[in-house]
């Protein structure tokens, strides 16, 4: 059996080795992805439970996404490198119609993740406002609640190298009122505002998230593109 020849043969090589990079892109962020849920700092804070209100999930669902996108791709990677090889115009149109979906989700979620990516921080910087809120209140008597709020916030600082929020004199009032140990001993007198720490934390993962977005959307670009041209030139080959 024969196969296509000169500046087309050229291309396949090329799909080959785009793909290749594909499935390999495929694995990094399958594998990115799987540090980010069970990254410890991440894991330990979005894991917290206070009076029945669980810590928001916003993180996680996007951390398990980007799983299946990984997964996905690893998956379509595998499927044009073989098209490409076997230079099956079946094959390489189902790649290319994958490869369109994946992009169009990819966009979608860029957008949507876009408009929101400030919300998963506030919605963190919320929760531990009720739980800090819990703490130093003064019309909560209930003992248990208030240990339960201490041993959250505990969390909180020794997970981010923080102590309260606001001033030096909040940060007093709320070791007072829920002990003394709920803040880290490497603070020292001094104290880091736990919701800078908060937007820092989730600020580092998203570039993070959006920089292997935007190089997995440029290789895309780059095969949809030889997938088509390979297409066309295994259709109009003389040699079979």
């Amino acid at each position: 059996m024969g196969g296509v020849e000169g500046c087309t043969k050229c291309i396949k090589y090329m799909l080959f080795f785009f793909n290749f990079i594909f499935w390999l892109a495929g694995g990094v962020v399958l594998g990115v992805a799987l540090w980010l849920r069970h990254d410890g700092d991440t894991s330990s804070l979005l894991n917290l439970n206070f009076d029945g209100q669980q810590a928001p999930a916003t993180f996680l669902n996007a951390v398990h996404i980007l799983i299946a996108v990984g997964a996905v791709m690893m998956v379509v990677g595998f499927l044009g490198c073989y098209g490409a090889i076997q230079e099956s115009q079946c094959l390489l149109g189902t790649f290319f119609a994958c490869l369109v979906i994946l992009f169009a989700c990819e966009v979608a979620g860029g957008i949507v993740g876009f408009m929101h990516r400030d919300s998963i921080s506030k919605d963190l910087i919320a929760f531990y406002d009720v739980v800090y809120d819990g703490a130093v209140s003064t019309t909560v008597t209930d003992p248990d609640k208030k240990q339960a709020a201490a041993a959250v916030l505990k969390v909180f600082h020794e997970t981010l190298d923080c102590c309260g929020r606001g001033t030096a004199n909040l940060v007093k009032t709320l070791i007072a009122q829920a002990s003394s140990d709920v803040c880290p001993k490497t603070i020292s007198g001094s104290f880091t505002d736990c919701h800078v720490k908060i937007n820092e934390l989730f600020t580092e993962k998203v570039y993070l998230i959006g920089i292997a977005a935007l190089v997995v959307a440029v290789i895309m670009i780059f095969e949809m593109t030889f997938s088509m041209v390979l297409c066309c030139g295994i259709r109009n080959s003389p040699v079979y």
